[in-house]
């Protein structure tokens, strides 16, 4: 009987054990075990300045004083001044630490432990453009540069009072004037710019670590003066950019409107102009510019200086540029002459020749600029220069998409009145 009750409840557990050995298999056929992976591991890229690892060291920064030199930067964070003495011996071919300037930034990097060992001295010597000191090892100096970043902008400006004004008015860098001025510089009197003289630009801001350091490149320009439609528009033809117009003719002509930027007319040509100094009249065969004394003077056309000398009857230093079988220009009350300028010198267009001063007979700091045509003097402000080369005809068709695709977008920029109507 005990026999019996015995091999009863093993046949039960043996059963048990069947029935769930089933269930489980059918189980592990529905849902088929997971696979682990074990976890990845991704390395965290590195934070770089100037591209060096920042995680192990501090950081001083600073700025460059007043007559502080290399040696007073580097013996403040512990550098002895015979490896500063090493360094600035090895740095010469790289970069001369004699032209190290105030105001300009700098960084040490100094080890992140109780020593502060400076590692690394970095000198930016621009914007964009740095020099990195090893203060190890063999003292390596080497040049690097920062990315610059070129953000796509589209702006305009209606002139009230001048077009510097204009440009901060509108929230635009007052160096995009000189800019404009040097595209249109040889259809475009920019001494007589006028209120309602206007202007849309299509052009590039740079930025380095997200802070504005100028203006790029410039693709398209509509500057609309005493009514006309002027436009410029950038192209590549015979290895370089140049700006055309709306027909394929270049902006480029054989002289420049003036020989110096945003100064004021102050005496025009005139057959009888009564003489500031002398008091008499006389003829005064040119055009006076005044500027402060110093201001660059350049050529306004390729050519050859025929003389550079003293004029003592009135014309202090000058200088003399033959550009062609009918063209001579003279500039006049120099306070000095450009580098390398001598007789026979060969100049380019824009190339500075002196510097604006009142030497000879002058009552202030001003260039008495002369214009001679076939020996005889004409009115520089109505000479008619001709263009150079225009748009080849291989090229137009190239010329002629890129133009009309950029008339669109310049249209698209509205006039500042325009703005308003549209909002109201």
């Amino acid at each position: 009987m005990l026999r019996e009750s015995f091999f009863r409840i093993v046949g039960i557990v043996f059963l048990a054990v069947v029935i769930y050995s089933c269930q489980n298999k059918n189980n592990t056929e529905k849902q088929p075990e997971e696979t682990v992976v074990p976890d990845t591991i991704v390395p965290l890229e590195p934070v770089l300045r100037y591209g060096i690892p920042v995680d192990s060291f501090e950081l001083v920064e600073g700025i460059v004083k007043n007559n502080q030199y290399l040696s007073q930067i580097l013996n403040e964070s512990g550098v002895g001044m015979v490896t500063i003495d090493k360094l600035a011996r090895k740095s010469k071919p790289v970069f001369d630490v004699r032209k190290i300037r105030s105001g300009q930034k700098y960084t040490v990097f100094q080890t992140a432990d109780s020593l502060q060992e400076a590692r690394y001295f970095v000198y930016e010597s621009s914007p964009t453009e740095y020099y990195v000191y090893e203060l190890f090892d063999t003292l390596r100096i080497y040049r690097g540069e920062k990315e610059v970043e070129a953000r796509h902008r589209s702006a305009q400006g209606v002139i009230e009072t001048s077009l510097w004004n204009c440009m901060e008015d509108n929230d635009l860098d007052p160096m995009l004037a000189l800019d404009l001025s040097d595209i249109f510089a040889w259809t475009i009197d920019f001494f007589a710019i006028q209120k309602g003289d206007r202007f849309r630009v299509i052009f590039d801001e740079l930025f380095v670590d997200s802070t504005y350091i100028g203006i790029g490149e410039i693709y398209a320009v509509q500057f609309d003066h005493y009514g006309d439609e002027n436009f410029a528009f950038r192209f590549f033809q015979d290895e370089r950019y140049d700006f055309f117009d709306e027909t394929g003719v270049s902006l480029r002509k054989a002289f420049l409107k003036a020989p110096l930027q945003f100064s004021r007319i102050s005496s025009r040509f005139s057959n009888s102009r009564l003489h500031p100094v002398l008091r008499i009249r006389r003829p005064h065969h040119g055009v006076d510019y005044a500027a402060p004394t110093g201001t660059p003077v350049v050529s306004i056309g390729d050519g050859t200086v025929i003389a550079r000398a003293y004029q003592r009857n009135g014309g202090g230093n000058y200088v003399k540029i033959k550009h062609n079988s009918v063209y001579t220009t003279t500039y006049m009350h120099l306070s000095g002459f450009g580098k390398g300028i001598t007789t026979g010198t060969r100049v380019k267009q824009g190339q500075v020749i002196g510097y604006v001063g009142a030497t000879g007979l002058a009552t202030g700091p001003h260039l008495d600029f002369r214009v001679a045509k076939n020996g005889s003097y004409v009115d520089p402000l109505r000479v008619e220069a001709p263009p150079v080369e225009p748009v080849k005809e291989e090229n137009l068709p190239q010329y002629n998409i890129l133009k009309d695709s950029l008339i669109n977008e310049l249209q698209n920029i509205r006039w500042a009145g325009e703005q308003l109507l549209v909002e109201k």
